[in-house]
């Protein structure tokens, strides 16, 4: 395929700027996006499989399912500098999730979740074009997981990452060369998670997800707009990483119907040193004017950290109010910007609300703004782009809405 729109962005999920720094997306359960993912020591319920598996073998008796649809929308970002301005088209998409939990099997439980844990999309059609007409990725994680707890303050969980991607990828101008790439791939990887309750009011929480590598592979058709010409068509294959991460929280019940919990949260991109595109032959052979598509793109983004806290409230017997707020920062250097992921830092503002419907069931909603930072580059960045774009530019009024609707039940 073509490395998978990854490239740009590298879950969100979402977005050409995605809804998280890079190409993540944590927002994955009504709790998750109220919260802005200040979610892991604070764990409950059938979400509680995905955002800390550990916290499952603490759950009330019996299993839970929570079904939940989210509805992204991703504002148009202005661009205007060296080459000339565009404007990038706006998007919207639906994601579903789904989390279960199994009933107690003695200290041991175990859990199911159907994510997307990382995504792209970023589509330009006038300057932006020339290097990232669009640029795609989609993914899908199952992740099993099994949960045991050693004591009645201890626990620990593990579980297997399975991500099934897809991705296409296209750019060129009238009079230039163009390229048109698609392709999937299934990779395998790991979390680990525990939890921890010193006392009644307090929980410490750690959870680890491993890299993966997307060994992307698909078809390409790459050759010169004036004609049609198509000069080679035939397999394409890239690797581009879903980076590990670390969650460290710690929640603390401020009164028995009010918790607060604060996560740190470290993201190892610097997995993301370059983006290579193999083919069957070397381009150059076929034609000089096609040897920019072989040559390998320098990355070398940054770890990066997110800080995040959320506030969880019991009103009454029957709601539960939630808000949340994070700070993200980008791992892209000015240098390494481009047209396919003009990533910046960003805040992020949330809230959401649950119904106990009845003693089986609850439905609920959240709401998530994330907000970009206003992108000003210099030549003194030494960011050269391709034909001079980027070594002088402006992007804003980038931004991400997020609606979590769902329901979970118990049985």
């Amino acid at each position: 395929m073509k490395k998978l729109a990854l490239v740009s962005a590298i879950s969100l999920a979402a977005s050409g700027q995605v809804i998280a720094a890079g190409y993540k997306l944590p927002e994955n359960s009504i709790n998750g996006t109220a919260l802005s993912a200040a979610y892991v020591a604070n764990a409950h319920g059938a979400d509680a499989a995905y955002y800390n598996p550990a916290a499952m073998v603490f759950n009330e008796s019996g299993a839970s399912l929570e079904a939940n649809l989210t509805a992204i929308h991703l504002t148009s970002m202005d661009y205007s500098g060296a080459g000339g301005s565009d404007s990038s088209k706006k998007e919207n998409f639906l994601i579903p999730s789904f989390h279960y939990v199994s009933p107690e099997m003695g200290n041991a439980r175990f859990g199911l979740s159907v994510v997307t844990p990382a995504g792209l999309t970023k589509r330009w059609s006038g300057l932006g074009a020339s290097t990232a007409e669009e640029f795609t990725l989609k993914t899908v994680e199952i992740n099993p997981t099994a949960a045991y707890k050693i004591n009645d303050q201890f626990s620990v969980a593990a579980g297997a990452r399975v991500i099934y991607s897809m991705g296409v990828v296209k750019s060129g101008l009238p009079a230039a060369g163009f390229r048109d790439m698609d392709g999937d791939s299934f990779d395998f990887g790991y979390n680990l998670a525990l939890l921890f309750k010193p006392t009644d009011v307090l929980s410490l929480a750690a959870t680890y997800r491993s890299k993966i590598d997307l060994t992307v592979s698909g078809d390409a058709r790459i050759g010169f707009t004036a004609g049609p010409t198509t000069m080679y068509n035939g397999d394409v294959s890239v690797l581009v990483p879903v980076p590990a991460a670390l969650n460290l929280a710690a929640a603390y019940d401020v009164t028995p119907d009010t918790t607060v919990e604060l996560v740190f949260e470290r993201t190892y991109w610097s997995a993301y040193d370059q983006l290579d595109f193999n083919y069957s032959v070397n381009l150059a052979t076929i034609h000089a004017g096609l040897a920019a598509f072989d040559n390998p793109s320098i990355k070398n983004w940054s770890d990066s950290d997110t800080y995040r806290i959320g506030i969880s409230h019991k009103l009454n017997n029957k709601w539960d109010l939630m808000a949340g707020f994070a700070y993200d920062k980008t791992p892209i250097d000015n240098k390494y910007l481009g047209f396919e992921l003009p990533d910046t830092d960003a805040k992020i503002f949330s809230l959401g609300a649950k119904y106990k419907y009845s003693d089986k069931m609850t439905i609920g909603g959240a709401f998530l703004y994330d907000k970009k930072d206003e992108l000003s580059l210099t030549p003194a960045d030494g960011n050269t782009g391709t034909g001079g774009a980027f070594s002088t530019a402006t992007v804003k009024d980038a931004a991400a809405y997020l609606l979590t609707v769902g329901l979970e039940y118990k049985f």
